[in-house]
């Protein structure tokens, strides 16, 4: 498929997992256009690893979006609730966890799409991953799958158009170690990135979360040290 000139929408928070779906987005020869969220997530700090991965990517525009989600909580990431720390894999995989964020990639993908949509782009790109223990349920393959149904028949492109809506989830079946090792063979710098759910006012990691937890041991199961120093 020759994809000259067609424009994707990535979704770029500016961890691990979405700098890889960039570079995959990249790798496929679309032409790249990266948003973000403001979100009211206490690990703020993504949003400028975000900006210098995407500047990396030399993507053609990149939009921060304020979305204040502080505004009903219910999560450790956008309330005044502990984030999890030194948790096992038994206990990561006990259950949705607090940092789960109430409906946040719907309310993403749907903004994306918004905005795809008045670029003329049909293909969007995010970064979940069913395999990582933290079992967000907007992380799985049926809800991509049902985004793309809903994607197909609430949108004026879709309808009146003739190229369907494509929702492009690369890392979804993948372990972190696999998605360190692809993001690798296409040049992925991995110090650009931030992963933790906790950082301290300096943006330096916690290594105890959840994430940063999962990170560490993708890159220990490669052998090879986390370029960012995370740990």
């Amino acid at each position: 498929m020759n994809l000259a000139n067609r424009k994707a929408v990535i979704l770029v928070s500016g961890g691990l997992d979405s700098a890889t779906n960039l570079a995959i987005a990249a790798d496929q020869g679309f032409e790249l256009y990266a948003i973000s969220f403001d979100y009211g997530q206490r690990h703020r700090c993504e949003l400028e690893a975000a900006r210098n991965v995407c500047k990396a990517a030399r993507v053609r525009r990149h939009i921060t979006v304020p979305l204040d989600l502080r505004a009903f909580g219910g999560s450790a990431l956008t309330d005044e609730i502990d984030v999890p720390k030194n948790r096992s894999e038994a206990e990561m995989s006990a259950g949705i966890p607090i940092t789960y964020v109430p409906a946040r990639n719907t309310i993403f993908l749907s903004i994306a799409l918004g905005w795809a949509e008045v670029l003329g782009a049909t293909d969007l790109f995010i970064g979940v991953n069913a395999l990582d223990f933290s079992g967000y349920p907007d992380c799985r393959p049926e809800f991509i799958e049902q985004f793309q149904t809903l994607a197909n028949l609430a949108t004026k492109s879709a309808v009146e158009g003739t190229r369907p809506w494509t929702i492009h989830a690369p890392l979804i079946r993948l372990s972190k170690s696999q998605i360190i090792r692809c993001g690798m063979e296409l040049g992925v710098d991995y110090g650009l990135t931030q992963s933790c759910y906790d950082p301290d006012l300096l943006g330096s990691p916690c290594g105890q979360c959840d994430s940063c937890q999962l990170r560490e041991q993708g890159f220990a199961e490669l052998g090879i040290p986390d370029p960012a120093q995370n740990f």
